[in-house]
């Protein structure tokens, strides 16, 4: 573990515009999970307060991106369908999750299975 990463992730989504400014997160802490999502978009809305949840109940960083703010997002990930979850390790992408919504649960066991 660097000496940049947090002890305590935050406990809350942390809203990034920009895959510099999702470049500069993965640099900077080991497990972060991203919601790819759009505004106007139910499911997307709906999975917000259960990524909150996740941020509380794992050791992982959870960030958001509205890919519309920087397409480079959804080309860079071949990003299909929102909300679209992109796990990452050490700053590698090692699973997704693009099957609507999802759980609380669910997404804690998402995110745990890869540890």
């Amino acid at each position: 573990m660097s000496s940049t990463d947090s002890v305590n992730p935050p406990t809350k989504p942390i809203r990034i515009e920009t895959v510099d400014e999702l470049d500069a997160l993965l640099d900077e802490h080991d497990r972060v999970l991203l919601d790819i999502y759009t505004k106007g978009c139910t499911l997307c809305q709906s999975i917000e307060p259960v990524l909150g949840n996740v941020a509380k109940a794992t050791d992982v960083v959870v960030a958001m991106i509205n890919p519309q703010t920087d397409m480079t997002v959804a080309d860079r990930y071949t990003i299909r369908s929102v909300p679209t979850l992109l796990l990452f390790e050490d700053g590698t992408l090692t699973d997704r999750l693009a099957d609507g919504f999802q759980g609380a649960q669910a997404v804690v066991d998402f995110v745990e299975r890869a540890e």
